[in-house]
């Protein structure tokens, strides 16, 4: 079993009240779990949102705190409810209704990984599958909805940036679209999950390091911006897509010439995010 559920990276002083979380960076593949898998130790890792925790991890020096799954998304999808059971995948389950993401097997605990390429070579245990929900969904979503309560508390508001990657070819896909080629998506669920004011703020932290951003197409975000923003209540969700072509290399999920770069890059957009729930700005506006 993966070591830890989660890895939490505090600020020194608590100054925003953006909480910055990583939900597909883990990458912590133990050998009981390949060993039952049809797949090598690099296909496993195609749907991972690899090094997008090194990519953010300078948010706390920005008084913000840096939550990031220690269980890798092909043996657990903490960005899925926790009762989207693939009955394709875990016996005993019943089909309910129709759940595109369970349906494509991209359910709490996933059938396939990045192409459709199957992860098992037959079903799983319920037993198995409550066990990965139990030590590893269950403490995840108490630690981001603990410290997503502690800046409400703290600041009236909380805005949590969801980071994640996207493959470059779904990118190419937008770009036919809409003409345009993104290298960030935000995604907002069309504005359910995050107020205007606060999504434009965000979109021009990007637009100012010189980014090309589009929003919610072709992500709008998913289970954990649907569940968490509640603009209406001062709490905001905002999922973030980086296009992977920019800093690593896909097909060998590795780091490219340009990580470095585009990593400095980022840190002044976690520091301009990181400003928006700043308490010295909110002190000094009021």
């Amino acid at each position: 079993m993966p070591k830890v559920a989660y890895h939490l990276d505090l600020p020194d002083a608590a100054t925003s009240c953006v909480v910055f979380a990583s939900p597909h960076s883990g990458r912590d593949y133990p050998w009981s779990f390949l060993r039952n898998t049809v797949l090598d130790e690099h296909s496993i890792r195609s749907s991972e949102d690899a090094y997008v925790d090194r990519l953010f991890d300078c948010a706390p020096q920005f008084g913000a705190p840096f939550l990031r799954a220690g269980a890798p998304r092909a043996f657990i999808d903490v960005n899925r409810a926790a009762d989207e059971l693939d009955p394709a995948l875990i016996e005993g389950v019943r089909r309910s209704g129709h759940n595109p993401r369970v349906a494509s097997g991209l359910g709490v605990v996933p059938r396939v990984v990045a192409n459709g390429r199957a992860i098992y070579r037959g079903k799983l245990p319920l037993s198995e599958a409550e066990r990965r929900i139990a030590r590893y969904w269950t403490p995840y979503h108490a630690r981001l909805r603990d410290l997503l309560d502690r800046a409400h508390d703290a600041f009236g508001e909380a805005i949590l940036i969801d980071c994640h990657s996207m493959p470059h070819e779904a990118v190419a896909s937008a770009a036919r679209s809409t003409g345009a080629r993104p290298e960030i998506v935000i995604g907002d669920r069309f504005g359910a999950s995050a107020g205007g004011e606060i999504v434009d703020r965000v979109e021009a932290a990007f637009q100012a390091a010189g980014l090309v951003v589009a929003r919610n197409t072709p992500f709008a975000g998913a289970y954990i911006t649907q569940h968490y923003g509640r603009p209406a209540r001062c709490r905001h969700a905002i999922q973030i897509e980086i296009d992977r072509g920019i800093y690593m290399d896909e097909a060998r999920i590795r780091p490219n010439a340009n990580f470095h770069t585009f990593r400095r890059t980022l840190r002044s957009v976690v520091s301009s995010i990181a400003a928006i729930g700043n308490r010295e700005q909110r002190l000094a506006a009021e």
